[in-house]
């Protein structure tokens, strides 16, 4: 069984639920607190053993790249000025621990994923959706691995949400369950109310096998006209061992505007440096 080496971070969407906040920066690099939302993927990713950060990225995005590259003056101007660099170093990923392909087309995740076909290899790898942003200890996706290690195949993390809510998301078709692990029978991509197998929604963390990018070669468009990662997905269950883990932890959507602003809430609510500050605001500002 081979370990968890490489990470896509599809990123090349163009954020127009937050224009025009997001006409000239990518909705990736949108800041919670004081790091934007690619950064806590990425760090969620190393904490989790993951080597290889792989960014499918689109035109507008370079502020990504930037991001995670060594910013020559600002280094040195800090330095010069006798300020510590270390609020920086987890933006630096060494050579080789970064790769950058273009998606050219917006025709979905599951293309976004193919794109990244020929970095991933012959190797299992993990899916970060960087919009989703989760929050525990230990992180989702090294809750996933752990489970990798012991079940190995393919693992999605899964949520319960109120079941006039499943329209939104994938959702699975739950087989038996045991503790957080649940073993995943179908996955649906945004069903009716009335016909969704369950009210666990895939919740932006992912563990696939290579086979599925064979699989997306193949997709043909479904929900919204687009390439979906839950149909390839769907169409593997049953030739290799597919099962779901429950995050222990929270998700805020901050694909949307109010998940965004409840992110930021909790995680300023959560930094010793500004609790005290922002809850007094809070509770003053709810009078």
């Amino acid at each position: 069984m081979k370990p968890i080496r490489k990470a896509v971070f599809p990123v090349a969407g163009l954020g127009t639920r937050f224009l025009p906040a997001t006409k000239a920066i990518p909705k990736e690099m949108l800041p919670i607190v004081d790091r934007p939302l690619i950064q806590y993927a990425v760090d969620e990713a190393r904490e989790a053993g993951i080597e290889q950060m792989i960014f499918v990225t689109g035109r507008g995005k370079s502020a990504i790249e930037d991001h995670f590259d060594i910013a020559f003056e600002l280094e040195k101007t800090m330095a010069e000025r006798g300020k510590s660099l270390e609020v920086l170093e987890p933006t630096r990923l060494g050579p080789g621990n970064c790769a950058y392909v273009r998606q050219q087309e917006p025709l979905g995740l599951g293309h976004a994923i193919w794109c990244a076909r020929d970095i991933v290899g012959d190797e299992p790898f993990a899916i970060f959706l960087p919009d989703e942003f989760m929050v525990g200890s230990p992180g989702c996706m090294k809750q996933m691995v752990d489970a990798y290690n012991r079940l190995g195949g393919n693992l999605i993390s899964v949520l319960e949400v109120p079941r006039e809510a499943v329209s939104s998301y994938g959702v699975i078709a739950p087989g038996t369950r045991e503790g957080d692990i649940t073993e995943v029978l179908g996955l649906v991509e945004k069903p009716r109310i009335e016909d969704a197998p369950s009210n666990l929604i895939i919740s932006g963390r992912y563990i696939l096998q290579p086979e599925v990018m064979h699989t997306l070669k193949s997709q043909e468009k479904g929900a919204g006209g687009e390439i979906q990662l839950t149909d390839a997905m769907a169409r593997m269950i049953g030739t290799q061992p597919f099962h779901a883990v429950t995050f222990a932890g929270k998700r805020y959507d901050c694909g949307s505007k109010a998940g965004y602003v409840q992110a930021n809430l909790a995680i300023a609510l959560g930094r010793e440096d500004m609790a005290d500050e922002i809850r007094a605001f809070a509770l003053d500002l709810l009078k």
